[in-house]
């Protein structure tokens, strides 16, 4: 018997239609790469390390958590997330570099994909964000103090009685195609906790950054259109629209800047705009207000905020449409119980029943 997604597959095929054209492409990390590495030594992780992920502007790929773009990677879209404590926005999975490691590169977060489809008309999973401050400093100190002999110091080990208490968050994030060129982003946050938590969820979408490089190209917009939407210009991809829903009722605040290096933060230089890539995150998390604009960038993120009870949930629901929707949300829930059913009846249908 035939499946819905098994027909999109065919569909793939035969030329009719391109259902692969955007998916879960997007890479956990693009700093300490070699696509990234202009160093004379060849040190990539020393050339781009962690520390400068945020307020640096990547060439040739990009990163995130739960990341997601098209094919060629110019339209990248990724969530973020603050928990009220943390010295950064949780933007990207983070890991120690392979001199820092004591069994060489090593990722420290938590998180796990459960679901996907080969058209990515379904993807899913989950991160657990501590409720605590995530311990950057002593996770990367631990680690290079042991030896090869020694264990691994983990994340689990630098706060594990937060973890056996359920001191986190758990954020389901699932994205679900209406069709090729349509998306639905869910985002999902539940208090695993017994207290109340604040909670700040931020889907991000930007430009991967292919103007610096020949000096004489000007950055596509993305431009404030509305409570908790933007509109994305580009001259390739056309006209879309970004669209942000909270269940709380909570209007996001859209956040704009521009993916440019923050020269001056990083290398004593002036920018080359008002506003850098670390901008969200300065003004999120140090409340520079003038580290953002609120009409227009080459990144935007719709910021939500809430403040969950033990055991509390709250969604966030993002639209990335082709076309400017009056109610972008109505079919939210139809579309995503149907894909999660195909995805469901595809997998039945090729794998080992005992599986």
């Amino acid at each position: 018997m035939t499946t819905a997604e098994q027909d999109r597959l065919d569909e793939i095929r035969a030329g009719i239609t391109d259902w692969r054209r955007w998916g879960t492409y997007l890479a956990e990390r693009a700093w300490g790469t070699v696509r990234e590495d202009y160093s004379a030594d060849g040190d990539a992780w020393a050339y781009f390390p962690f520390e400068q992920a945020r307020s640096r502007a990547y060439r040739w790929n990009e990163d995130a958590l739960a990341g997601w773009c098209d094919r060629d990677q110019i339209i990248c879209l990724g969530v973020a997330l603050w928990n009220g404590r943390d010295a950064i926005l949780k933007e990207r999975p983070y890991g120690l570099a392979n001199e820092q490691g004591n069994h060489g590169e090593d990722v420290k977060d938590y998180w796990f994909y459960t679901d996907n489809l080969p058209t990515h008309a379904y993807a899913a999973m989950v991160y657990k964000y501590p409720h605590a401050a995530f311990p950057y400093e002593d996770l990367l100190s631990t680690n290079i103090a042991r030896g090869p002999d020694d264990g691994e110091y983990e994340l689990f080990d630098a706060l594990e009685s937060d973890w056996r208490q359920q001191r986190y968050f758990d954020v389901g994030i699932e994205y679900a195609k209406p069709s090729p060129e349509d998306l639905f982003c869910r985002i999902t946050v539940t208090n695993r906790g017994p207290d109340a938590a604040p909670i700040h969820v931020l889907p991000q979408l930007w430009y991967r950054n292919t103007w610096s490089w020949d000096g004489d190209q000007a950055a596509p917009r993305i431009i404030r259109a509305g409570n908790g939407s933007a509109r994305i210009e580009h001259p390739e991809l056309g006209q879309r629209w970004f669209s942000v829903q909270a269940s709380n009722g909570t209007v996001p605040a859209m956040l704009f800047c521009e993916n440019e290096t923050n020269n001056a933060a990083l290398f004593s230089s002036p920018n080359a705009s008002a506003t850098a890539k670390d901008g969200i995150n300065d003004y999120v998390v140090r409340g520079d207000a003038d580290a953002v604009s609120k009409t227009e960038g080459s990144k935007v993120a719709a910021h939500v905020t809430a403040t969950l009870g033990a055991g509390e949930s709250f969604v966030v629901t993002v639209r990335f449409a082709p076309a400017e929707l009056g109610m972008p949300f109505d079919d939210a829930d139809a579309v995503l119980a149907a894909r999660r059913a195909e995805a469901d009846a595809f997998y039945a249908g090729i794998a080992a029943p005992d599986l």
